[in-house]
Order: C-alpha cells, then sequence, then structure tokens
C-alpha cells in the first residue's frame, strides 16, 4: 500500500514538534558513517535486549559512495511500536528524542549536533522496514542507479523545504523507479 500524499494537516498530525523549514545538507560519502551505525547498534541492543528484533543500517549513509545528509539512518525492528511504554522510556532515557509519531511507526532524533542519528521503529517485517532493505541493497550493488538518485538529492537539496518530510517526499519518483529496478512489488 502506498503512503498518503503529505499535507499540512498529516504533517502536523505526526510530527512531535510540527513542521520545521530546512535546507538540505548533502555531502559526499563519509567511511566513518558506518562506524558511526556500529557503534549505535550496539547501544540500542544494550538498551533494547531482545526487544530489538532486528537494527539495521538504512538511507544513504548505508551505501558506501552515495552522498548523502550526514545523518546515520537506523531501522530497529520492535514487535508492536504503538506500545511506546514497551521501549519509547528507555529510548528516551538513552537520549533519543521523539520526533515523529504515527500508526505503527515511530522515529527518534539523537546525536545533536556531532553525530546526528535518525531511528525509525517499525516491526520487524513491516512493509516499509523491507522497502528500505531492498533500496540499500539495490543501490549497493547498482552503481548507476545510486548516481541517479545522488543527483536527485543534490538538485533537490538546492531548494528550501517548509519540512524536511517534503524533501523525502519529492524523492518519490526516483526512489520508485529504483525499487521497481530492484524487483519491488507494493504488497
Amino acid at each position: 500500500m502506498a503512503r498518503e500524499p503529505l499535507d499540512e494537516e498529516r504533517l502536523t498530525a505526526m510530527l512531535v514538534h510540527g513542521p520545521t523549514p530546512t535546507r538540505v545538507e548533502i555531502v559526499d560519502y563519509d567511511p566513518e558513517w558506518p562506524r558511526r551505525f556500529a557503534r549505535r547498534a550496539v547501544e540500542l541492543r544494550e538498551i533494547l535486549g531482545e526487544r530489538a528484533r532486528l537494527v539495521e543500517h538504512i538511507g544513504s549513509t548505508s551505501v558506501p559512495g552515495l552522498a548523502a545528509k550526514p545523518v546515520v539512518d537506523i531501522v530497529v525492528g520492535i514487535d508492536d511500536p504503538d506500545d511506546e511504554p514497551a521501549y519509547l522510556p528507555d529510548l528516551e532515557a538513552a537520549g533519543y528524542e521523539l520526533r515523529v509519531t504515527e500508526p505503527r511507526h515511530r522515529a527518534l532524533r539523537a546525536g545533536e549536533p556531532g553525530e546526528p542519528v535518525n531511528l525509525h521503529c517499525y516491526a520487524p517485517d513491516d512493509v516499509e522496514t523491507r522497502r528500505y532493505l531492498v533500496l540499500r541493497d539495490h543501490l549497493r550493488s547498482h552503481p548507476d542507479d545510486r548516481d541517479r538518485y545522488a543527483a536527485t538529492k543534490r538538485e533537490l537539496a538546492r531548494h528550501e523545504w517548509d519540512d524536511m518530510n517534503y524533501y523525502a517526499e519529492a524523492k518519490g519518483p526516483v526512489i520508485r523507479d529504483i525499487l521497481d529496478r530492484a524487483g519491488w512489488v507494493e504488497p
């Protein structure tokens, strides 16, 4: 099932602190990103124990050679992300701040300002989790698609956005095309 397009009302409802105007910074790939992920993965497994059914590096920082925002994205598989009392207090105590709340998904932020991390909590078998991993794995093994995606991101970064989520949505057409090329079939 495809996500609904963003509008001001939906965005305001899901963002804990509301929309934030932004300019996107895209930088060349940094080999430190996988090490930052590895440190965070150890920390998350210590915090969550068996509640973390999977911990995966996703997003552009997980693809060697891909230009990206210098923010490490991580997906953690939580059996029921809507059951916040089961995991959220432990993440908040470790410095993660809740930023997005929507059905079956929570997003948190940590590491400001030096090593920012976006943490996405989905069920391990959620379609979004699977989509993230298919896109990551395809971009890792297809340099032409990786470069096309980087060019799209650099072009979009030239604009100011009413919120980072609008930038993410603007990447949608190229992401969908790359996912099609990877053999993704929308459930």
